[in-house]
């Protein structure tokens, strides 16, 4: 009993300690100081369930914007439903791009194939004895030649390739113009100012690359080679003549500045890429009509084989159809289509550059330009250029042959 009662009392010696500092602990709490935090207001944001919307219908991550309160809620409702239809765009033009790429695939293999054979058909003809296999292999042949320049004067009219290009380029574009709005949803200070300029640019956009191909496709032999154009136009505005040092980021320096780089454009780069693009029309055209004239031409001598003991109908037979092979594998196998859509874009690339910088030094009021230093630096990026050798560039640009851009 003695140590039972021993044990007890060393158990309650040692909890003394820690049960007063619990209590120590606990009246702290109840006498802490009261802190007033007031009242904590959580940001609003209207858009929220528009982005979350958006991003259910299109499937893809939109970027969260603390739009400012003062913003107009249906300003900013307009501009993202002009990006979830500009995300839509992106959708259809590269599907459709794909599409029309293998049908220059397809086409291509397709009335090789019966060149080819027709070729095969008429030189088998010319060894054939009189009779029905003559007929045969020579009815053959023509229907053979017959259905290829049908299908050549169809591929050669709507040029797969360029089509191609032109829906790559649109999506490509609408990317762009996306990456847009949503700079803007981020700036904050929105207007509807903002959704007009956004809807008009993607009106030009569908107008300078159609999806349909009935009724407003581009033209694939134009008379005259210009750089394509997927922007608005912007209206002409008398220059300023007052005082600009120091205002929004302009000086004397920079104008002159960027007046030498457009100068530069326009001699050397725009017209470059003009003169590559006239060239690879001429050759294109000059192939578009080579290809069904020598199939006629096979056709022409396989109806003759066996009729005459000349050897120039099987020798028209076949080696017309071996030339014409050759020709489309060069125009559509080359894609030089593409190729001329590709130049063409290159110079309304520049053309883009030209217009925008024109644009803000023609603007009379110096505020409503964009910032000086901003244009310079996406001028500078956009040639594949540092600031440096942007303005190496102005300076020697009257003595020198160097082109603008370093990208293409």
């Amino acid at each position: 009993m003695a140590g039972i009662q021993v044990s007890s009392n060393l158990l309650l010696s040692k909890s003394l300690p820690s049960l007063r500092c619990r209590r120590e602990i606990v009246g702290a709490r109840v006498n802490a100081p009261r802190v007033h935090l007031g009242v904590v207001s959580h940001p609003k944001l209207p858009s929220r369930y528009l982005v979350d919307e958006m991003e259910t219908r299109t499937g893809y991550p939109i970027a969260r914007h603390d739009t400012k309160s003062s913003d107009d809620p249906r300003v900013i409702a307009k501009l993202y439903a002009i990006m979830e239809a500009v995300a839509d765009r992106v959708e259809m033009h590269k599907n459709i791009g794909e599409q029309r790429d293998n049908w220059n695939r397809l086409l291509l293999t397709s009335i090789n194939a019966m060149t080819l054979s027709g070729a095969t058909m008429a030189g088998l003809a010319a060894l054939a004895a009189e009779g029905s296999p003559l007929m045969a292999l020579k009815l053959s042949s023509i229907v053979l030649y017959v259905a290829a320049t049908g299908l050549l004067l169809v591929m050669n009219k709507i040029q797969p390739s360029q089509l191609a290009e032109e829906q790559r380029n649109a999506a490509r574009l609408f990317k762009q113009l996306r990456v847009q709005i949503e700079t803007t949803l981020a700036l904050g200070k929105l207007d509807i100012n903002d959704v007009n300029e956004a809807m008009e640019k993607v009106l030009a956009l569908a107008k300078a690359y159609p999806l349909p191909l009935l009724g407003s496709m581009l033209e694939k032999f134009p008379s005259k080679v210009e750089p394509a154009r997927w922007w608005p136009k912007q209206r002409s505005k008398q220059g300023f003549v007052g005082k600009i040092e120091g205002n929004n980021g302009w000086t004397r320096t920079l104008e002159e500045e960027m007046r030498q780089v457009v100068r530069v454009l326009k001699q050397k780069d725009l017209a470059e890429y003009i003169d590559l693009g006239s060239k690879a029309l001429k050759l294109n055209k000059m192939l578009a009509i080579s290809g069904p004239l020598l199939t006629i031409l096979g056709a022409l001598g396989s109806s003759f084989v066996g009729t005459t003991d000349c050897s120039w109908p099987v020798m028209m037979g076949v080696v017309a159809g071996a030339v014409a092979t050759a020709v489309n594998s060069l125009e559509h196998g080359g894609q030089v289509g593409m190729v001329f859509e590709m130049y063409r874009g290159n110079a309304g690339f520049f053309k883009l550059i030209e217009e925008n910088i024109m644009s803000n030094i023609n603007e009379k009021d110096v505020e409503r330009r964009e910032n000086g230093e901003i244009l310079e630096m996406k001028v500078a990026l956009q040639l594949g250029r540092s600031l440096s050798e942007l303005k190496q560039l102005a300076a020697i640009a009257e003595c020198s042959e160097e082109f603008a851009s370093k990208l293409f």
